[in-house]
């Protein structure tokens, strides 16, 4: 998951509204404890299944491994059992005992080119082939504790079968940071295979940890993460001896005034005021010695916004900035723009309608007013489909936050996931 460390203001509004919020207690449903009591006794499981994950990690579209656990465990269960979806996608299909609805919960299974720095006894020493390079391999977003999150809920839907109205559908996702330079994968891939469709999907859910306080699930109605764009820009221009760059053409001016360029239109050029919007150059390539001016420049970075009229404005100008600056060095520029994530956008009757159950789950420690969140997730791609529902759960304070080599779960927070999620499948079936 392509984001940040947003855990201060979520904290901060959590502190301000928990109180308030903890004076109107949502009405219990029957099977509440049923849910909070096999979550607690397959906690031992869940942390089993997580640190065995976390010190297997495997990239995207690579998860063979973890797709195996996953499908057996189900079929276990006497789940129907698809597998081989969207590349290494495990689908598993739980029939209610009683006709109704179709709802989805999702979890994502890959893992990150991260060395991880823990010193946990269960971490990854794991290498892999990530775009041509050996690299090291990390649960370092938390991907490890969603796969056991609901394979937990699985299991406790399992035991209550006969109770569910309408049938669950269990998404086990790949590649959800990117499928490797080349391939599809994804969420994208998965909707195009037809995961909503048979049977249909009415709605979808997922969970993701975060840092914060262990337990608390927070969120946002409406848009609530960025829609991320990728891009590479490929510069060509002279090459010349460092000591006479007037010979040819400075690439490291150039590409330094594309970054102060693309930095005044996210500043100045923009009203973000309406909405954010991140412009950001990551990495810059070329050269082989420090005394050659080199003839190619490659510079890669991401686009975060919320609002599609803004998107369109900020591609216009960031492309305009590229082509006018390399034409004024005399060089030449190609913008390539990558497949985007749309905007994770809940359904704002859908969020209101399940707060109850989370606060429920969680005994009342929820926020749902969070700022907007720069990070992106593909898990957009099944809210265009289907009406959906993304949530963070509070993982605790690691040393470092996502896609850090030091992020970690405190443990505690995966039977609090294992609840929300089993009882929001519940709460969205019954009646239906």
């Amino acid at each position: 998951m392509s984001k940040g460390y947003w855990l201060a203001g979520a904290a901060a509004a959590f502190a301000l509204t928990t109180g308030a919020q903890a004076q109107d207690k949502p009405a219990p449903q029957p099977y509440d404890t049923a849910v909070f009591a096999a979550a607690k006794a397959l906690q031992p499981k869940v942390i089993a299944w997580r640190r065995d994950f976390h010190e297997h990690p495997e990239l995207g579209n690579s998860e063979v491994r973890t797709a195996k656990i996953v499908a057996d465990h189900l079929r276990k269960l006497g789940f129907e059992v698809r597998t081989g979806v969207g590349k290494t996608g495990v689908v598993g299909i739980l029939k209610g005992g009683k006709p109704g609805k179709v709802v989805a919960l999702r979890a994502d299974m890959d893992a990150l080119p991260v060395a991880e720095q823990t010193g946990l006894a269960f971490a990854s020493k794991v290498t892999a082939q990530y775009n041509g390079q050996t690299v090291p391999v990390m649960h370092a977003c938390g991907h490890d504790s969603h796969v056991a999150i609901l394979m937990g809920a699985a299991e406790v839907l399992a035991g209550m079968k006969d109770q569910i109205e309408g049938t669950v559908v269990f998404v086990f996702q790949p590649a959800e940071e990117g499928p490797p330079a080349g391939e599809e994968g994804g969420a994208t891939l998965m909707v195009k295979e037809g995961v909503l469709k048979s049977p249909k999907v009415d709605a979808i859910f997922g969970l993701h940890a975060f840092p914060g306080p262990v337990g608390t699930i927070v969120w946002r109605p409406g848009p609530m993460m960025a829609a991320s764009d990728r891009f590479e820009i490929q510069l060509k221009g002279r090459q010349a001896h460092g000591s006479m760059p007037w010979q040819g053409i400075d690439m490291s001016s150039l590409t330094a005034d594309i970054v102060t360029a693309f930095n005044q239109i996210a500043s100045r050029q923009i009203n973000v005021s309406k909405t954010p919007t991140v412009l950001t150059v990551a990495t810059l390539h070329g050269g082989l010695r420090y005394n050659i001016i080199p003839e190619d420049m490659a510079m890669t970075g991401t686009l975060r916004t919320f609002d599609p009229g803004m998107r369109t404005d900020v591609i216009a100008r960031a492309e305009k900035a590229v082509s006018s600056i390399s034409e004024r060095y005399g060089a030449t520029a190609k913008f390539i723009w990558g497949t985007p994530n749309p905007v994770t956008d809940n359904n704002r009757a859908l969020t209101a309608r399940m707060k109850p159950t989370l606060t429920r789950a969680t005994g009342g420690k929820v926020v749902d007013d969070i700022d907007y969140i720069m990070g992106a997730e593909d898990f957009s791609y099944f809210q265009k489909e289907v009406p959906g529902f993304f949530y963070h759960l509070g993982v605790g304070f690691p040393k470092g936050g996502n896609h850090s080599p030091f992020f970690d779960v405190e443990e505690a927070a995966m039977e609090i996931g294992v609840r929300a999620q089993a009882l929001m499948a519940l709460d969205f079936l019954k009646g239906s």
